[in-house]
């Protein structure tokens, strides 16, 4: 039996029990095994075990019923879930991203020091380096704009922003799967206008390009 072995055990136990399915270890409708049997299978704790089932109960591959157990309800996952699955995901970081960064973005164009512009200028410059690498685009923009965030002196909104960087990175990357001119001309241009409002202390438009860019985003997921 494959066993989970590495980081995201629930992940990872999920595509082994799809694996499973998929490879006809369960027909559609049959009842799985219990946790105390799949636990020790996949190598991994009961409650692991009920995340992943939880995860394709999610995406439409099993059934989880109270009392009863827990059933194969389809085969496989269909692209077309995936995607909406995907999708969904995006948008909520996407709306939680706004909520951060357009605020930074105000306090930062009334607060910003001249080390605060220069840092924002460098990550701007390396972030417009990194364009035709989508990993290292979304580290570079994710840099960008913590140091806006940084430049906010607000030490929550730091806080936050750094505790939800993973989450931001999966997305980003995810996103950038998903759209296929992430990186031109228009985009960076957005990116240095933000920089440019800070710049000249103009927090109303800070707010705007902040807002506006990330808006767009959201409209092209939905």
């Amino acid at each position: 039996m494959a066993q989970v072995k590495r980081v995201s055990l629930a992940d990872q136990a999920a595509e082994i029990l799809l694996g499973r399915v998929k490879s006809g270890e369960w027909k559609l409708g049959e009842r799985l095994p219990g946790e105390t049997t799949l636990a020790p299978q996949l190598g991994v704790g009961r409650s692991t075990v009920r995340e992943a089932i939880r995860q394709l109960a999610g995406r439409g591959v099993l059934d989880s019923r109270q009392g009863a157990g827990v059933f194969v309800i389809a085969l496989d996952v269909s692209d077309e879930w995936d995607e909406v699955l995907r999708r969904a995901d995006i948008v909520a970081v996407v709306e939680a991203r706004i909520a951060i960064e357009t605020e930074a973005a105000a306090l930062a164009a009334e607060r910003r020091t001249p080390a605060d512009l220069s840092a924002i200028r460098r990550a701007l410059a390396l972030r417009d380096q990194q364009r035709d690498d989508p990993v290292q685009l979304v580290d570079a923009d994710t840099a960008f704009h913590r140091a806006i965030v940084a430049a906010a002196h607000n030490p929550i909104l730091t806080e936050l922003f750094d505790g939800f960087t993973p989450r931001l990175r999966h997305a980003m990357i995810e996103l950038l799967h998903i759209r296929k001119n992430h990186a031109d001309d228009a985009d960076h241009k957005v990116h240095a206008d933000l920089l440019q409002a800070i710049t000249e202390r103009n927090a109303p438009d800070a707010v705007h390009e902040s807002r506006a860019h990330l808006l767009k985003i959201k409209a092209a997921l939905t």
